[in-house]
């Protein structure tokens, strides 16, 4: 069993900057594809990131590539989603999510067994 620990979420303006943290209890880490999600009110989990062990990539949706950055440090057991130039269209709440499974696309929340619990992100006009 693997536990997930959001934090870094607030309250910003546009354009300004956040740095979410996920850490995670995996004695294995490194081996693991982590992946960001949000959810705004009344709208469905969308893929953000992903910082895949399996193929050695990253990857974005669309509306944040060039904004949002992910990383991961396995000596920390912790990935990070830097985001920049933050919209109020990026208002939702941010998971993290785990897989050491290849099963699905990076970017589909069923290919993840385990989530965190979320973190706010709210960004004001």
């Amino acid at each position: 069993q693997v536990q997930l620990v959001e934090s870094g979420g607030g309250l910003v303006q546009a354009g300004d900057s956040l740095r979410l943290s996920c850490a995670a209890s995996a004695r294995t880490f490194a081996i693991y594809d982590m992946g960001w999600f949000r959810q705004a009110p009344g709208k469905e989990r969308e893929f953000v990131a992903a910082d895949t062990w399996s193929s050695g990539r990253t990857y974005y949706a669309d509306s944040v590539k060039a904004r949002f950055t992910i990383s991961r440090d396995n000596a920390k057991n912790t990935v990070y989603l830097q985001m920049n130039s933050l919209k109020p269209e990026d208002t939702a709440v941010y998971f993290c999510a785990a897989t050491n499974r290849i099963v699905g696309g990076y970017d589909s929340a069923r290919r993840y067994d385990y989530w965190g619990q979320g973190t706010q992100v709210t960004v004001s006009s």
